[in-house]
């Protein structure tokens, strides 16, 4: 089974992480500046949002180089996993921000300020340019890794956060409806939450060692069980080191008359694993049923 779905090499992905930083950051500044002198939150709010995509590129385009670092002496499981410290630093930065434009949302419905509507269209317009060119830049790499899934997440959410913005400046200009302004705020912000909080669910498991979500444990335990020569599993763990590459470990009991066998058992376990499961990375432990180890535990190391 293969989870890689793009044919892009490394080095064009990360001069497209490279473009996309550079293009939040002057939108940033922009919207900043824009958003001070127009009176408007919603234009803040986006241009915070914009400052956490970009804060979020960096790190991802630094995670990313990290982690094609090959295994030493002292992290001998090599760096790929700083990609999913990556993401999960990417979707805190979402959640906290978005609480505070709820925040502050909610302290403008209670008193309006003066809007200069014009600054928020033109200004909303030209983040929506960037935002869908950034979102169009990360799209096809996303697929293949949560670290860039994160920044896209980020990215698709600025692109839309942008449209409301420019509703916001419309309805200003068109009838003073200066509420609308942290009014659709708030709705980003909502937005903005849904996505953190839907998405770093899967990062912390990762980070937990759970066990990967696409594989019914049971199942691999009672295959294996099935083979011949193999009375027993304990000690089971079962995690992923990066986020497509399940492992599992366990202490396999086998029967007294096939212990000098244990080769051909082996590969037929390390064959079940890959072909049924696609569990590429096993390490077994095995036992001789008069060793057996008395009321272990299937899972864990109780």
């Amino acid at each position: 089974m293969s989870h890689d779905h793009t044919h892009i090499d490394p080095s064009s992905r990360d001069k497209r992480v490279a473009l996309a930083i550079w293009a939040n950051a002057t939108l940033t500044l922009a919207q900043i500046a824009g958003g001070i002198f127009a009176g408007s939150l919603a234009l803040i709010a986006d241009a915070l949002h914009n400052f956490s995509d970009m804060a979020s590129l960096v790190i991802a385009y630094a995670a990313r180089k990290i982690a094609r670092r090959p295994a030493d002496a002292r992290m001998t499981f090599g760096y790929g996993r700083i990609e999913i410290v990556a993401a999960l630093i990417n979707y805190t930065s979402l959640i906290i921000i978005g609480l505070y434009l709820v925040y502050e949302g909610g302290m403008r419905i209670i008193d309006p300020p003066d809007i200069k509507g014009w600054w928020v269209v033109w200004l909303g317009c030209v983040a929506l340019v960037v935002d869908t060119l950034t979102a169009l830049l990360t799209y096809s790499m996303q697929k293949d890794s949560i670290n860039i899934r994160a920044l896209f997440l980020h990215n698709l959410s600025d692109a839309l956060a942008s449209v409301a913005v420019v509703i916001a400046g419309v309805l200003i200009l068109l009838y003073d409806m200066r509420w609308v302004d942290p009014a659709i705020t708030i709705g980003i912000a909502g937005y903005i939450l849904y996505l953190g909080l839907t998405e770093i669910g899967g990062t912390i498991r990762t980070l937990m060692l759970a066990s990967p979500t696409n594989i019914d444990t049971d199942a691999v335990i009672q295959t294996l069980l099935d083979i011949e020569g193999v009375i027993d599993l304990h000690h089971v763990h079962f995690w992923q080191m990066g986020e497509h590459d399940s492992s599992l470990e366990a202490h396999v009991v086998v029967e007294d008359s096939l212990w000098d066998q244990l080769e051909n058992t082996k590969y037929r376990i390390k064959r079940v694993l890959e072909q049924e499961f696609d569990i590429n990375h096993s390490t077994l432990e095995f036992e001789h049923s008069d060793h057996i180890h008395k009321d272990a535990r299937i899972y864990g190391h109780g």
